[in-house]
C-alpha cells in the first residue's frame, strides 16, 4: 500500500485492517501476474494500479454508504468495483457476471486466493435471471450509458440504484439516456465527480422507481441496434 492511496481512503473515512492490506496487495500480485498471460489491465504501476484501480472502486463511497446490500458487478473485468468493496466491506453480498470465461477464470483463482465469498457467473447480462433482484448494480468502463441502463438497470430492485462508473464525457451520456430511465422505470437521482491524478471520474447514480418489464433487457444485439 502507498502513502497517497492511504491518504486517499483516509478521505473516504477508510482504515483499513493488515488483513485488508495484504488483501490488495496480493490483489495486485495477481493481477499482474495474470495480465501476461489474459489483457486485463493496461496499468501495471503499483501506485497507479491502488489508485486508479483500488481506490476508484472504493469512491462508490461518496455516493452510497456500503453495509450489508447483495450486489451486482456487470462486467467487471479485473473485478472492479466489486472486489475491492467486499474486502473493505466484508458483508457485502456480491455477484458478478462477465461474458469472457478468461477472465472468470482469475476471477475465481483471486477470490479464492483472497478468501472472498462472492458468486461469480461466465455469462452475458441480458441472460442473467435474477431481474428487480439488487439494492446495487455497478458498471465500470463497459459500454456507453443509454446501452449500460438497459443491461442493468432491470436488475436493480424498486428503491436500489445502478451506478455508473464514468469519466469526462458523462454529461452527453447522461442526456442521451433519459428515455432509456424512463422505460426501465428509473430516473437520474445524482452525478458525483471527482478527480483521480487529474482526470476527471464520475458517478452516474440511477435510482430504480419501481419494476423493470419483464422484456427488459432484451439480447445486446437488439439494445446495439435499436438502444431505447
Amino acid at each position: 500500500m502507498t502513502k497517497l492511496f492511504e491518504e486517499l481512503l483516509s478521505n473516504l473515512n477508510i482504515k483499513l485492517t493488515e488483513e485488508q492490506t495484504l488483501k490488495l496487495d496480493k490483489y495486485y500480485e495477481l493481477l499482474v501476474e495474470w495480465n501476461e498471460k489474459i489483457n486485463l489491465t493496461s496499468i501495471i504501476e503499483k501506485e497507479e494500479v491502488f489508485i486508479k484501480h483500488f481506490y476508484d472502486s472504493l469512491c462508490l463511497l461518496k455516493g452510497i454508504k456500503i453495509d450489508n446490500q447483495k450486489l451486482l458487478d456487470v462486467g467487471s473485468g479485473a473485478g472492479f468495483p466489486s472486489l475491492p468493496l467486499k474486502i473493505v466491506f466484508p458483508n457485502l453480498d456480491v455477484t458478478i457476471i462477465d461474458a469472457l470465461n478468461k477472465r472468470i477464470k482469475f476471477l475465481e483463482v483471486l477470490t479464492t486466493a483472497l478468501d472472498l465469498k462472492v458468486r461469480l457467473i461466465h455469462g452475458r447480462a441480458e441472460e442473467h435471471m435474477h431481474k428487480n433482484n439488487y439494492d446495487i448494480v455497478t458498471a465500470r468502463a463497459v459500454a456507453n450509458l443509454r446501452l449500460l441502463s438497459e443491461l442493468c438497470i432491470p436488475f436493480v430492485k424498486p428503491g436500489g440504484v445502478f451506478i455508473a462508473l464514468k469519466g469526462p464525457k458523462h454529461i452527453e451520456e447522461i442526456e442521451s439516456s433519459y428515455n432509456a430511465f424512463k422505460m426501465l422505470n428509473a430516473e437520474l437521482e445524482e452525478v458525483i465527480t471527482y478527480n483521480i491524478l487529474d482526470q476527471e471520474r464520475s458517478l452516474v447514480i440511477v435510482k430504480k422507481i419501481k419494476k423493470s418489464e419483464k422484456k427488459y433487457p432484451r439480447m445486446f444485439a437488439q439494445i446495439k441496434k435499436s438502444p431505447l
